[in-house]
């Protein structure tokens, strides 16, 4: 469709209102219109920077105050071999385990934050949303936070076996996209050990501030999860968000961006 005279409603508006998809763009000559393209050429350098650019592991650390902070490494020595061998992200590197290893043992929950494939979003929301769910873990014991670098999901499953952990929570960036390139993840394990299967696991995605889940939901939302998970002893597809009690849970307003 051809860009609409000034005179003439854009039919596009409503939909565009309704998403962040990138739909109606109009078109010059045979090409996109130049704001498109820089637009799209802008969200692509975005979705590059976030899955490249490292964690800043003491500014994170800073931001965690007053929790203890464990930091430790994958077994994937840089950013190159973490995205070519995901298997490397799973595990420890021997100096981390041996650390977790000297660490207190037995905790309700363990709260690991990975940069993943968005250090962005971890630097951006990982803190806000760790320490909203905290607030709503009262009862509970939380050990150490631990925070990883060059991590994948299952990189959780180890960690909290050697801290002998009934839950851990994986803070994790996930995949930017060209419309979100800060968006977080929550995966939390009931029992986690290594070989643990992602079917056996609950997943909360789409923590950001551009029309994503406020940290406020995010956190009331891991919290119903995590005492059903300790009450039934499991995660995963048998352990099913209850819409009800959610939305009651969430009865304070959303935090703006948090």
């Amino acid at each position: 469709m051809a860009d609409a005279p000034g005179n003439v409603t854009d039919l596009w508006s409503p939909l565009r209102a309704a998403t962040s998809a990138r739909v109606g763009l109009g078109r010059s000559g045979d090409a996109q219109p130049l704001r498109a393209v820089l637009e799209f050429q802008q969200a692509h350098a975005k979705a590059r920077d976030a899955v490249h650019l490292p964690l800043d592991v003491d500014a994170l650390t800073a931001e965690l105050g007053p929790h203890r902070v464990v930091q430790v490494e994958s077994a994937a020595a840089d950013r190159s071999t973490y995205l070519r061998r995901p298997d490397l992200g799973r595990r420890l590197d021997e100096a981390s385990a041996e650390a977790l290893d000297a660490e207190e043992k037995g905790f309700d929950v363990v709260f690991v934050i990975g940069d993943g494939l968005s250090a962005t979003a971890v630097q951006t929301h990982a803190a806000a949303l760790l320490h909203a769910a905290v607030e709503r873990l009262g009862g509970l014991s939380v050990g150490p936070v631990v925070v990883a670098r060059q991590a994948r999901v299952a990189l959780g499953d180890e960690v909290g076996e050697r801290l002998k952990a009934k839950l851990v929570a994986v803070l994790i960036g996930e995949r930017p996209g060209l419309s979100v390139a800060e968006s977080l993840g929550v995966y939390l394990t009931f029992d986690p050990r290594r070989g643990r299967r992602d079917s056996e696991r609950n997943c909360i995605s789409n923590v950001h501030r551009l029309g994503g889940l406020s940290y406020a939901l995010a956190a009331d939302k891991l919290a119903w999860l995590a005492r059903e998970a300790l009450r039934l002893g499991l995660t995963g597809v048998k352990l099913k968000d209850d819409v009800d009690l959610l939305a009651a849970a969430a009865g304070s307003p959303a935090l703006e961006g948090g």
